[in-house]
């Protein structure tokens, strides 16, 4: 088991650490309160990571309707000399 790095017997020693100076009563709040934090940087990271994949899709789209709205421009350019020629 190594969480950010740390094994298990340094996860046991803060462990320990934590229930003697914060009591019994108090370490399950806490915990809680811990659980509350990851959670919630977890959903900012995952919006974070949407919104660049967002911005990453449209970067991806936008030279193809550039390309599509030239070739649009050069198709209606010989349709109108072609008309105008008649």
């Amino acid at each position: 088991m190594n969480i950010f790095g740390v094994g298990l017997p340094e996860v046991t020693v803060i462990l320990i650490l934590a229930l003697l100076i914060f009591g019994p009563k108090k370490l399950p709040e806490l915990g809680k309160q811990l659980g509350k934090t990851l959670k919630s940087l977890k959903k900012a990271s995952n919006e974070f990571q949407n919104e660049i994949d967002q911005v990453m899709n449209e970067e991806d789209e936008s030279p193809k309707s550039i390309e599509s709205n030239q070739t649009n421009e050069i198709n209606q350019e010989k349709i109108d000399s072609e008309n105008s020629k008649k």
